[in-house]
């Protein structure tokens, strides 16, 4: 069987990565998972400096998954480049690099640190990120916005750049097209779903946030319908996410057009779920004789 898959000239042995905010940077889950079984680690979202994140409470529990607002907590680009690249460089795995910021020139400032640093393959730009020039709307819930810093982090990035998608949006179609029309290398979708929990016996919200981001297995109708509408819509290579939680839900996004996946709030209750969705994609190719992984990429049959 052969299981690679290429996004935009990068090869990676099977279709299976972290989704960011999940799995740290890698080294928090390496005693529990070879990451040599993973297609790609994606690092959780940095910025130009250190962010502090949001106040606690900011994790709740709700049915069928989970809210967070943590707010983008990160220690920043120059501690990712000291101490997580070279630590993710041990293992036979690709490394991809969440990006945020609050302004264009916060991303621009990231992107161009992490040029210089072959290990990193690609970008992965997080535009759920508020605009504070902007009024605080994120830069991909407005078409021309997410057009603009598409078109921006290109002309400065050494590494092909992925545009991760909100679903927060009335046509996802309509957002995925702006990001191909500004150079994108590959899409990613979904991230989060705005959400609110109330504990009714304190008559609180119960994230600090007030609103956080669902993820869950949940979710992953809302996702699948999202990616295939994004597929039918650009050829660029798409990464499907949300509410993956076996090697069945990862070959559903696979047959409605993407090319990877990526793992994430899963990883929360299970910290070898990454390896096992790999595995189970292997054990489908096997069940239905497929040699090829990539075909099943959009092979879902009207």
């Amino acid at each position: 069987m052969n299981t690679h898959v290429t996004l935009a000239g990068v090869t990676i042995k099977n279709p299976v990565m972290t989704a960011s905010g999940t799995f740290g940077s890698g080294m928090e889950y390496s005693e529990f998972v070879d990451l040599n079984r993973l297609g790609a680690v994606v690092t959780k979202g940095v910025a130009n400096v250190p962010w502090p994140g949001n106040p606690t409470p900011r994790v709740a529990e709700v049915y069928g998954g989970m809210l967070n607002a943590i707010g983008l907590q990160n220690p920043g680009v120059d501690v990712l480049l000291e101490r997580d690249i070279p630590f993710l460089k041990q293992y036979d795995t690709k490394v991809i690099v969440n990006v945020c910021g609050k302004t264009v020139e916060d991303y621009i400032e990231v992107v161009e640190k992490l040029g210089e640093e072959q290990a990193v393959s690609m970008l992965e730009i997080n535009v759920s990120c508020p605009n504070v020039k902007e009024g605080a709307i994120a830069f991909g819930q407005k078409a021309d916005a997410l057009y603009d810093i598409t078109k921006e982090v290109k002309r400065h990035a050494k590494q092909p750049v992925i545009m991760k998608l909100s679903p927060n949006v009335t046509d996802i179609a309509e957002m995925a097209k702006a990001a191909e029309a500004a150079g994108a290398d590959a899409l990613s979708l979904i991230n989060t779903i705005t959400g609110m929990k109330i504990d009714i016996h304190r008559r609180r919200f119960a994230l600090a946030n007030k609103t956080g981001g669902m993820s869950g297995p949940a979710v992953k109708p809302i996702a699948v319908r999202m990616v295939y509408q994004a597929a039918q819509a650009v050829k660029i290579p798409i990464i499907g996410m949300g509410g993956i939680a076996n090697g069945e839900d990862a070959v559903e996004f696979l047959l409605a057009g993407a090319t990877a996946v990526s793992v994430g709030a899963m990883n929360f209750v299970n910290p070898c779920a990454c390896a096992e969705v790999a595995e189970g994609i292997e054990r489908y190719m096997e069940q239905y004789h497929i040699e090829n992984v990539t075909d099943l990429i959009g092979a879902v049959q009207e």
